[in-house]
């Protein structure tokens, strides 16, 4: 039979509460279990590191005075492969379903909660003055907010201040936007502006996006995004991508064709240019950022390509590398109408050298004085080395094609 860890089987609900029993009620959060320090003694009596991200609440129709760290009020997280933890202040549901030692006693249940509860309709976050603390007890900072929600209007904060306390370290950013959604649309969002959508082509939506001017609706697009882009509206007002502005980005597309201001697009090293970034309409997967970085820590960095590479800048290509290798047929340098072959350095400069001896010893012949030899006679040295220099240069003409590469030509 397996064992509950220690100290679990005592996390229990109030009593009267088993499984099956309809016991669903909305809490608001007072403080989740981040770390082993903040609370150290919280966390080593609620599971040690299996207490991360679990809470404590209070629940909306009863306030507690005098909150601590009890059974009766704290809660896990529904969901093992999804972590929201919600932040305080923040309204949740709280239900009760089997704890740990559920095999040894089929009564014996947990508070496990939802997500947080939509308040704002925003994904930054949702946390609400309590309006039941005695007015007294609410700081002078979350009076604004209090009014909001006491009179049921939408929280449209335009100053600089949070006005609800949110976390040790949560500070409230007024300009987070939500996305914008387009019909047939899953968009999963952070609090910070960091999005993915499971989009699609829709070509007369009432707000026009900028992949949907190709191809027809249905067509599938996924949309990575990290950081928003400036908007002139009010923060409160949706937003959808843009592949310029936005901080950083990758687009898998299908049929879309993406407006990106490409950094450089200059492709005179091509005879046939590829398709212009900005009108390619099928699959591609795009990335734009400040600054992209591959790093393989362990083995290769693979650029594969069925037709061709292109490497663009508008500054320099630079190679730092001990050793650089280039096994291909054909190497143009300077311009794709590169002709002349480069010279094999070794071979000629093997045959230069030698040739270069020959003359040398050829001078030396011609400086000896013709008057110490008689008026008829030649100076003798002078066939043996005009023999030995004619050679070389016969060897050198015949092999004149063979100092040229046959890879590489320059201009």
């Amino acid at each position: 039979m397996l064992k509950a860890k220690s100290g679990l089987a005592s996390l229990t609900p109030k009593a009267g509460v088993t499984v099956g029993s309809s016991n669903i009620f909305a809490a608001r959060v007072r403080h989740p279990i981040l770390d082993n320090t903040t609370e150290p003694d919280v966390f080593i009596k609620y599971g040690d590191w299996s207490s991360i991200g679990c809470i404590f609440f209070d629940r909306i129709n009863e306030p507690n005075p005098n909150p601590g760290f009890e059974t009766d009020n704290f809660a896990r997280p529904l969901f093992p492969s999804v972590s929201a933890v919600p932040l305080k202040n923040e309204i949740v549901y709280i239900m009760t379903m089997p704890n740990s030692v559920i095999q040894s006693n089929v009564n014996e249940v947990a508070y496990y909660y939802f997500q947080s509860v939509n308040i704002w309709s925003s994904t930054h976050h949702n946390a609400i003055p309590n309006p039941i603390n005695n007015e007294d007890t609410i700081p002078e900072s979350q009076t604004q907010d209090y009014e909001q929600t006491s009179t049921g209007n939408v929280r449209r904060v335009t100053d600089n201040g949070t006005e609800i306390e949110l976390g040790d370290t949560f500070e409230e950013k007024l300009d987070v936007r939500n996305m914008l959604p387009y019909e047939g649309d899953y968009i999963y969002q952070g609090r910070w502006g960091n999005t993915i959508r499971l989009g699609s082509t829709v070509t007369d939506a009432g707000i026009p996006n900028t992949w949907s001017s190709t191809g027809e609706d249905g067509d599938p697009i996924m949309i990575l995004k990290n950081g928003q882009h400036d908007e002139s509206t009010d923060p409160w007002v949706p937003q959808v991508e843009d592949i310029n502005t936005d901080l950083s980005s990758i687009y898998l597309t299908s049929t879309q064709t993406l407006p990106i201001n490409v950094a450089s697009k200059s492709y005179n090293s091509y005879f046939s240019p590829p398709v212009a970034t900005e009108v390619f309409d099928s699959e591609q997967v795009v990335i734009n950022s400040g600054r992209i970085l591959f790093n393989a820590k362990s083995d290769n960095i693979l650029l594969s390509s069925f037709d061709t590479i292109n490497l663009n800048s508008l500054n320099s290509l630079n190679i730092d590398t001990p050793k650089t290798i280039i096994d291909s047929k054909e190497i143009l340098l300077g311009s794709k109408y590169a002709t002349e072959p480069i010279i094999l350095g070794d071979t000629f400069l093997t045959d230069f050298q030698e040739l270069l001896s020959k003359i040398n010893n050829l001078t030396l012949a011609l400086m000896v004085p013709m008057s110490i030899y008689p008026a008829v006679a030649p100076n003798p040295a002078l066939p043996i080395v005009a023999v030995q220099l004619k050679g070389q240069v016969s060897r050198m003409i015949a092999k004149v094609s063979k100092y040229k590469s046959k890879v590489s030509k320059s201009k």
